[in-house]
């Protein structure tokens, strides 16, 4: 879990000097518009080479760096032809940029996207079935993914599509993950020290210090997700138990994790759980916020998942549809998932912004994402504790 220098809580301190500036290039993250996403894209029209700058998003944290390894567009076959695309989630419109850069750099290439909830894009898919119109299903979310590959919708991904990705991002081969997202937990760095933030997430209710000062937003998917990664991996009766400890403990609830993150900048609350590019979102307009990161350890607390992308079995166009998911692993896109969605790059050689501990330097609890799928016991639990 811990990063080279042993330090989990560092990242934030050199991104808060940057300021709101800082961090542009990242349209849904701090109200930035991404109006950059094609500057240089028509340049490459034609098909030639495709550089990082139409990729990369502005600011400091994308200064200095530069190029990187991993598989090149220009060593990718050309994407020609049209897809229907089921896009859920989308992080703020950040993923139809990339779409439309694709796009501009080939000129015979064309997405129907259709953009819907995560939830309501699998189910969509799974009601339409072997009729679905879909070529591709792409998420934000893996239990999404997974629930419409237990469905037998979707068509095994060849090596050359998943072999650059780790194993825990295709578990069966039949969706990939893109880029991911840690959960953490945001603190107060006026409130508490670096040490003073548990490294199990499962001690947190037992800490007298913490009582009435945490924050979480129970409707949000990211924190259902997480609780239903508890349940797995700790069992139910545990989950209810911390699930209650913590409702005794007065927890506050808010609507979504970035007003979890801001509260936790406010001093509302000491700390909170969400995922990790809430609290560079919060950075991006108050850059002296009083906010860092800490992630736990082995636990659900540490949970990474990803967005990811699926080809759906009914396809006529498998081939293109593989080549379309290839290009989002690509060195380029995974740039671009980088630094405009904060997001952790899926594929060695791009590492992630603002100083942010790698994926390696985490230590994420040893979970089948696909299980995450198995949402409705979760939604019941936390029912039946009141959390809902």
């Amino acid at each position: 879990m811990t990063d080279p220098t042993g330090d989990r809580r560092r990242f934030l301190a050199a991104v808060g000097a940057a300021g709101a500036a800082g961090l542009a290039g990242c349209s849904g993250f701090g109200g930035l518009d991404g109006s950059d996403a094609g500057t240089d894209a028509a340049a490459n029209a034609s098909g030639s080479t495709a550089g990082f700058t139409e990729f990369r998003g502005s600011g400091p944290l994308a200064e200095g760096r530069g190029e990187f390894g991993g598989t090149r567009i220009a060593d990718l076959p050309d994407l020609s032809g049209e897809l229907t695309v089921y896009l859920g989630g989308g992080e703020g419109g950040l993923y139809r940029d990339l779409v439309s850069i694709l796009q501009e750099i080939y000129p015979d290439f064309r997405v129907n996207l259709r953009e819907s909830g995560t939830a309501d894009a699998a189910n969509t898919i799974i009601g339409e079935g072997e009729a679905t119109p879909a070529d591709v299903f792409w998420s934000v979310d893996a239990g999404s993914l997974a629930a419409v590959a237990n469905e037998g919708l979707t068509a095994t991904l060849p090596a050359a599509v998943v072999d650059p990705v780790p194993q825990t991002f295709h578990p069966d081969d039949e969706w990939v993950g893109v880029a991911g997202r840690a959960r953490s937990i945001p603190y107060n760095t006026d409130a508490l020290s670096a040490e003073g933030v548990p490294e199990s997430v499962m001690t947190i209710p037992d800490r007298p210090d913490l009582a009435g000062s945490m924050g979480w937003a129970p409707t949000y998917g990211a924190f259902q997700a997480f609780v239903t990664a508890m349940r797995i991996l700790e069992g139910e009766g545990t989950t209810r138990e911390w699930l209650s400890a913590m409702v005794e403990a007065g927890v506050t609830e808010y609507s979504n994790e970035f007003l979890v993150s801001n509260a936790v900048a406010d001093g509302e609350i000491d700390a909170g759980f969400a995922n990790h590019y809430y609290a560079l979102r919060v950075q991006a307009s108050r850059p002296d916020a009083p906010v860092d990161l800490a992630f736990t350890s082995g636990d659900a607390g540490g949970l990474i998942n990803a967005a990811g992308a699926a080809v759906l079995a009914p396809t006529d166009a498998q081939q293109l549809a593989n080549t379309f998911v290839r290009h989002l692993l690509s060195a380029e896109a995974q740039e671009f998932f980088a630094t405009r969605t904060y997001a952790y790059p899926m594929v060695e050689g791009i590492p992630p912004v603002g100083g942010l501990p790698s994926i390696d330097e985490l230590n994420p609890p040893d979970i089948d994402l696909g299980r995450l799928s198995n949402l409705q016991p979760t939604l019941e639990l936390m029912r039946e504790v009141g959390v809902l």
